[in-house]
């Protein structure tokens, strides 16, 4: 079970969307990651929303033209999401090994995969390489992974994520700690950015 089922203390589908309706209609900005992904990769380039829950991330990549595929465990987030954007593609399933193919039936390649909303550290205990492993399949040469996430010692240390997007072609380009850029300080949170570089591959998934 991962992280995210095993939380009941967290709003799920209209309850979750409020909290940032709320902030949008406080004036507060509520799409820091799509400005992110805006100033990383090209307009209309292809992006993975991967955890997209109720699509807000997604809805608002495709509403600036990005070509966006939504994937996500959840159905009932999903089901939200379908609801909101019936005309964008949402795919359920689990991170560590669901395949978003081309039509040829291999792993699509993507611009940007995007990791928003504590995704890492929502993970079934133990999968976070096979997750990165497969976000990496999925990344263009030259493509880039942004992840945000809370940092604990309980969670997904930084120089472990580090690793394992090492060993599947990753390097880090930028950490910051926000979605608008704000320089990392070695706190609580950070935004971290690695780009693709396939003759980097060393392959293997390693431990967490």
């Amino acid at each position: 079970m991962s992280r995210w089922e095993d939380r009941g203390d967290i709003p799920r589908g209209a309850a979750y969307d409020e909290r940032w309706a709320r902030m949008a209609a406080r004036g507060e900005s509520v799409h820091g990651e799509v400005d992110l992904v805006t100033r990383l990769v090209p307009p209309g380039a292809a992006v993975l929303d991967a955890g997209c829950g109720t699509g807000r991330v997604a809805i608002e990549l495709a509403h600036r033209g990005f070509d966006v595929v939504g994937a996500d465990l959840d159905p009932a987030m999903l089901d939200l999401a379908r609801e909101k954007a019936p005309e964008l593609a949402w795919l359920q399933g689990d991170l560590a090994n669901t395949v978003v193919a081309d039509s040829a039936g291999h792993p699509r390649r993507f611009d940007a995969v995007v990791a928003a909303g504590n995704v890492m550290i929502f993970l079934e205990r133990g999968t976070e390489a096979a997750v990165v492993a497969n976000l990496a399949t999925h990344l263009r040469p030259g493509g880039v992974l942004v992840a945000g996430f809370q940092l604990s010692d309980v969670y997904l240390q930084l120089h472990v994520y580090d690793a394992l997007a090492e060993r599947n072609g990753l390097a880090l380009e930028a950490r910051y700690s926000t979605w608008d850029g704000d320089p990392f300080d070695g706190g609580d949170y950070a935004v971290s950015v690695h780009r693709h570089d396939a003759a980097a591959v060393r392959g293997g998934a390693g431990d967490r």
